[in-house]
């Protein structure tokens, strides 16, 4: 892939978990685990190093081997059902809600016509951002995005960059003109395997990670990232290159 075209940004996609919504994913995960090893086991570092942005099966597997679990390949699935089930019962008790910074800055990218997608592995982000009632324009945070890939069944997840590579052909644009929007390292791993710039936004105290992963700019507060003439950098540099 060739490097992002950083002086010229024109969309932007989102991952869901993590970036766009506080979800109980990992509330659900770690009580998941129960019955395999102690779910305390499972910090929030680990969870952001070996489940977070990755499909469900991968992050199943990754988990319980790095926890060190017995057969943790042949009970992964059992797991990752379980955590399923979890996961859907938060979701439909409203155990979830939208990061006040990532609104302000889907809808500041829209005041400045850029392109949005949304694109997780989840086949639950759906459900939750049509949960999120915004304004009479747009019903639901679902609505705000012009293309959506979220839960699709691709052949390859996370540090892939397939999913991110779709959404910017139903975008129809070339990838190098778009940065990802991630809070995994995994999801900024195939940001930049796909061409993209990678804005990482460490809600977890994990800015080290992201910036290992390859983040071309991390923030802990997405109203601390700004496009100015196309370009994607932290606020206060970006207003002073403006005077």
């Amino acid at each position: 892939m060739g490097r992002p075209d950083t002086s010229r940004i024109e969309a932007a996609i989102f991952d869901v978990d993590g970036v766009i919504l506080d979800s109980p994913h990992e509330q659900a995960w770690r009580e998941a685990l129960v019955g395999y090893t102690d779910p305390r086991r499972l910090t929030t570092e680990i969870y952001q190093e070996h489940v977070a942005g990755k499909p469900r099966m991968m992050g199943a597997t990754d988990l319980l081997e790095h926890l060190e679990v017995q057969d943790a390949s042949a009970r992964a699935a059992e797991y990752a059902e379980r955590k399923q089930q979890i996961v859907l019962e938060l979701i439909q008790s409203g155990h979830f809600t939208a990061y006040p910074d990532a609104l302000r800055f889907i809808h500041r990218l829209r005041g400045g016509k850029v392109r949005l997608a949304v694109a997780s592995s989840s086949r639950n982000a759906n459900i939750m951002l049509k949960q999120i009632k915004l304004d009479e324009r747009f019903h639901s945070l679902f609505e705000c995005f012009e293309v959506n890939v979220c839960g699709r069944d691709l052949r390859r997840g996370k540090p892939d960059p397939e999913i991110f590579l779709l959404a910017a052909d139903e975008l129809r644009i070339t990838p190098s003109v778009c940065f990802v929007v991630e809070d995994a390292p995994a999801g900024i791993q195939a940001a930049k395997a796909g061409g993209m710039t990678g804005l990482g936004v460490a809600r977890h105290h994990d800015a080290d990670l992201l910036s290992a992963a390859g983040a071309d700019l991390v923030v802990t507060s997405l109203d601390d990232a700004v496009l100015a003439a196309g370009r994607l950098c932290r606020r206060t540099p970006c207003a002073d290159a403006r005077r």
